[in-house]
């Protein structure tokens, strides 16, 4: 192991905690914003717009902004194997706050795959973070 894998891995663990809590907590108030909102707004592009300046849609939107950007530096170094099942631990937190926040109706069913997310996410974190090494300009992979 390099000097720089245990920093690379401290890099990679917080932008996928960045990831997670950018998408939850954007969507969060996106929801929030939109469903508690001026509910007059019409259901026109001009509605729409009108509602993106509602300050909890603001912040919603500019937290899954955050979002797409960090998401896209972790991809840009650490594997897709590993990225996109440990972020889908913000499923589980989005379904959490959307019922006991948002006071939402879980399903039993929802609540399996739920479960059932939880379990890929433990089995894919359990694995060591690899990272892909690109490839010398021969081409060839050492």
């Amino acid at each position: 192991m390099s000097g720089g894998a245990p920093r690379l891995h401290l890099k990679t663990r917080l932008f996928t905690a960045i990831v997670i809590l950018s998408n939850v907590l954007g969507n969060f108030f996106l929801g929030w914003g939109l469903k508690h909102g001026d509910s007059s707004l019409s259901f026109s592009p001009a509605g729409y717009i009108a509602v993106l300046f509602h300050p909890w849609v603001a912040l919603g939107v500019g937290l899954l902004i955050v979002w797409m950007l960090t998401r896209m530096a972790l991809l840009s170094w650490a594997d897709l194997s590993y990225v996109l099942p440990v972020t889908a631990v913000g499923y589980v937190l989005t379904a959490l706050l959307g019922r006991f926040a948002l006071l939402e109706h879980v399903s039993w069913q929802r609540w399996t795959g739920t479960l059932l997310i939880v379990g890929g996410v433990v089995l894919v974190g359990a694995t060591p973070i690899r990272t892909t090494r690109p490839r010398p300009a021969g081409g060839k992979a050492s």
